[in-house]
């Protein structure tokens, strides 16, 4: 790559397909990137001995009038969103073997960049209502090397990355959004909406969320009906709610001195109260 074409401070954003991307939340915001701002592909990583092509399958296209075999292979792009800022974003199916391969390759090519800082991004289904903000959890490491110490359990690829370019050097950030569960696997506009705003938070710019508050609205609303017209989901929903109001309430409280505490509490409590009794899910 030219000097032309980099850039000291680069950051890399990462999105897998599959199970780190509940709703497709997370690799809609790389294809919402390369659809409004000036991309390009850079480089890709080809997909020997990556895949399991009986779990993601070739896709048969015709282009330009010719049939072709699209095979799944990993894509970076280099997309400017602002004079002086430039992003790399790599976009690819989850893969299925040498994960440790795959992100010692992907990393090289974070090197040959010049990145200096790495975003991974997943989304996750999780019990939480559609009526109120997703959960949206951010870690950053300064190369710390210490996984969250609050989950035990399965990982992806994106927490593998997220490690060995800790391991390696690199500042990281992880972004992971939680989608209602119970609404399925359709795509959610919302949680791609959340993660571009942190996004620009983290790159320092106002990065162009096109139709993206129109098609969370929709998203929003397409839910709320689904809800209304299904006494167990709108019950379920309720106490969803509770929930996470409660749950706000505690980190609230917890930035509180005790007498302000208190009140909240309280204004909490009346307020939940009024909001009707439902049977417990």
């Amino acid at each position: 790559m030219t000097q032309e074409t980099t850039s000291p401070g680069a950051v890399m954003l990462c999105a897998f397909e599959g199970w780190n991307d509940a709703g497709q939340a997370v690799t809609n915001v790389i294809h919402h990137l390369v659809s409004r701002y000036d991309g390009r592909e850079v480089r890709h990583i080809r997909c020997d001995g990556y895949y399991d092509y009986q779990a993601v399958r070739p896709m048969a296209c015709s282009v330009t009038g010719r049939r072709k075999i699209l095979w799944p292979q990993t894509t970076f792009y280099e997309i400017t969103v602002a004079p002086g800022v430039r992003i790399f974003a790599q976009i690819a199916p989850e893969p299925n073997y040498r994960w440790q391969e795959y992100c010692r390759q992907s990393l090289r090519i974070a090197e040959e960049f010049d990145v200096d800082h790495i975003v991974t991004m997943g989304a996750m289904f999780a019990d939480c209502p559609h009526t109120r903000p997703l959960p949206l959890d951010q870690s950053d490491r300064g190369c710390q090397c210490d996984l969250d110490r609050e989950y035990n359990g399965p990982v992806g690829i994106p927490t593998v990355l997220d490690d060995m370019a800790c391991s390696q050097g690199w500042d990281t950030t992880s972004l992971w959004v939680s989608v209602p569960q119970y609404l399925g696997g359709d795509e959610c506009a919302q949680a791609t909406l959340q993660i571009l705003d942190r996004l620009s938070v983290l790159l320092g710019v106002d990065l162009d969320v096109g139709d993206l508050p129109d098609r969370a609205n929709q998203w929003k609303a397409q839910a709320s009906v689904l809800t209304r017209c299904n006494d167990e989901l709108s019950s379920y929903v309720r106490n969803l709610e509770r929930e996470y109001d409660l749950a706000k309430v505690a980190h609230d409280v917890a930035d509180l001195g005790a007498p302000q505490a208190e009140q909240l509490v309280r204004e909490t409590e009346e307020y939940l109260s009024n909001m009707g009794d439902g049977p417990r899910r």
